[in-house]
């Protein structure tokens, strides 16, 4: 494949969890931010939140930014031009999530080419009362996804992939045959397991109390990894809906209705 400096950064970032105290200069912070801010947008509702306390942030990161769906910037400006928001919260959220998301994964690669490594957190939004605590946010400010940042102490390895014909697909979607499946599955766990990732995390998602365990570190990988994860979290919807509600959105009604 072609290779240039923009695509050699993307191909080799790793999740970084281990970082150097040294603290990356204004400059560079401003030249990520700025390059989030150059991302591809819908409405230009995402916003970044940033700690430079070490002993507080994840992985004891020297960065640790916050992207958020920021509804209540976009209304503000509506106001001041006389406008009311008739879009549905979901409708809203739906395209502040893809700018909030876009923005992120500039800042990535930013971060990349300037030799900082970072890691996403997914789970910022489980963690709204907290964050809104912290940077005293307003109502209509949905935290979406925290990013470590720092210059790395450590050197992963990159990750494996699917391979690129079980996601690309060119006039009709592939309708995958077990044997398909089964040969992305082991491109994907083989790939994992000659790394160790999982042994060396010593992590294994517990099965629940009274289901036989039948895996160990040397076969359990990536793909059991996810199918646990989705199989056994995230079942209760009003979880998430309780953390919208937090953060003033209401994905039941439209913006005009009451009760």
């Amino acid at each position: 494949m072609i290779s240039n400096p923009v695509i050699d950064a993307m191909m080799n970032r790793r999740s970084i969890r281990k970082y150097r105290e040294e603290q990356p200069s204004d400059e560079v912070i401003e030249t990520i931010v700025r390059a989030g801010q150059q991302a591809p947008f819908a409405m230009q509702m995402g916003s970044v939140l940033l700690s430079r306390e070490i002993e507080q942030n994840v992985f004891r990161a020297p960065l640790l930014f916050t992207i958020c769906v920021d509804v209540y910037r976009m209304e503000r400006v509506m106001e001041m031009r006389g406008w009311k928001r008739k879009a549905s919260d979901i409708f809203t959220l739906l395209f502040g999530i893809q700018d909030a998301a876009y923005m992120a994964e500039n800042m990535v690669i930013a971060a990349e080419s300037l030799e900082l490594g970072s890691c996403y957190i997914g789970a910022a939004p489980f963690m709204s009362k907290k964050i809104r605590e912290l940077y005293e946010l307003p109502d209509r400010i949905l935290p979406l996804v925290m990013l470590t940042m720092g210059y790395p102490s450590e050197e992963p390895p990159v990750r494996p992939r699917y391979p690129i014909d079980f996601h690309l697909f060119e006039g009709k979607y592939t309708h995958f045959s077990d044997d398909a499946v089964s040969e992305a599955a082991e491109e994907m766990d083989s790939g994992y397991l000659r790394q160790n990732y999982y042994r060396e995390a010593n992590f294994m998602i517990p099965l629940t109390e009274g289901t036989e365990e039948t895996f160990d570190f040397d076969n359990y990988s990536w793909t059991e990894h996810i199918s646990r994860k989705l199989g056994l979290w995230g079942g209760d919807p009003d979880e998430l809906l309780r953390n919208l509600e937090l953060c003033g959105f209401d994905i039941e009604r439209t913006a005009g209705s009451e009760g």
